[in-house]
Formats: C-alpha cells, sequence, structure tokens
C-alpha cells in the first residue's frame, strides 16, 4: 500500500513548480503512476474552449467568461490568471472535494499560482524543480524546438525570476538525472504520507 492514510484522513495537497523545460509534467505523471490511485492531479477551470478532444472534468473544466467572472466574484477559486486573454483558476470544490475523500492532489502550476494556493491551503507542500544549471535549461528548451529566439529568452528570464522564489518552498529538487529526480520525488511525497501533513 503505498500510500499509508486511513480513508477518513484528509489528503495531501502537493503543489509543483519549476521553470518552463526543467521537466515537472514527467515527474507529476511519474507520481501519479507510482501511488495510483491514491495520488490524483488537480483539474484547472478555464475560460478557452475546448481543443481537439478536449473532455471537460478530464483535461481541463470548461466555463463561459461570464460563468467565471461569477465564480471569482464568489471566491470560488484558490487561485486564478489571465493568461493569453483566457482564464484559468483552480477551483476550490475539486480540491475540497479530493481531499476530503482521502486523495492526495498534485497541482503543476508556476510560482505566482503556487504563493497564491498556499495562501488558501496553508497545509500545501511547495516543492520547487531546479535545472542542474541554466545552460543545461537553455539546452533542453532549444531542443524541445518549440520556440522562435525571442520567445526562448523570455522563458529563460521568467526561469531566472522563478528560481528566485525557490526558498519559499518546503523542498527544492534538481532534476539533473530524471530516474534521480523521481526517485528522490517519491521519497518526498512518502515522507510526507507517512507525517499525514
Amino acid at each position: 500500500m503505498n500510500s499509508p492514510q486511513a480513508a477518513n484522513e484528509s489528503g495531501l495537497l502537493f503543489v509543483i513548480s519549476g521553470p518552463s523545460g526543467v521537466g515537472k509534467t514527467v515527474l507529476c505523471n511519474r507520481m501519479i503512476q507510482k501511488f495510483a490511485p491514491g495520488v490524483v492531479y488537480s483539474i484547472s477551470g478555464t475560460s478557452r474552449a475546448p481543443r481537439g478532444g478536449e473532455v471537460n472534468g478530464q483535461e481541463y473544466f470548461f466555463y463561459s467568461r461570464e460563468a467565471f467572472e461569477k465564480d471569482i466574484s464568489e471566491n470560488a477559486f484558490a487561485e486564478w490568471a489571465i493568461v493569453h486573454g483566457n482564464y484559468y483558476g483552480t477551483p476550490k470544490s475539486f480540491l475540497d472535494e479530493k481531499l476530503a475523500n482521502g486523495l492526495h492532489v498534485i497541482l503543476n502550476i508556476d510560482v505566482q499560482g503556487a504563493l497564491k494556493i498556499k495562501n488558501a491551503y496553508p497545509e500545501c507542500i511547495l516543492i520547487f524543480i531546479m535545472p542542474p544549471s541554466m545552460a543545461v535549461l537553455e539546452e533542453r528548451l532549444r531542443g524541445r524546438n518549440m520556440d522562435q529566439e525571442e520567445a526562448l529568452q523570455n522563458r529563460l528570464a521568467n526561469a531566472r525570476r522563478e528560481i528566485e522564489f525557490r526558498h519559499e518552498y518546503d523542498h527544492v529538487l534538481v532534476n539533473d538525472d530524471l530516474d534521480k529526480a523521481v526517485t528522490e520525488l517519491a521519497d518526498i511525497f512518502r515522507k510526507h504520507f507517512q507525517m499525514g501533513h
């Protein structure tokens, strides 16, 4: 039994941040595989339209702009932001329901969002994923071949800004070797399962 919590105990909220290209998504996916079914992904809400085959409640909760703004006014989001003209946010109802049912939730989010989550859920566990160096991060981003030079430089500038916040986190983990990082992250999860917080 990977997650030793009794069903009547509430789950833990793990918040994962780190610069673009550092491998957050792969690490989060590995934790879901390793600790399923006791660990689930947080699902965000968005006002953007679904893209090719996306299902409401699976990739995102899809809202109309009006419904999203109504929920903002009712303080229904643990955090929210406007990205490329669309709203994105973390619905408290989703987190509260999963945690109350004893499930552990992983939230992969940027630094600003993470600090807002910490405000709403002071018990959450903040984990920052670091690149081995800025040179390696640049190499990884170039290897993706997704960005024009200007966008790439923006990502690197954002990465430097985000890394400055690592001291706000409970754990800082360097993703140099993926298997080693997976083991270290799993150890962090297990430690918190045992402590219950």
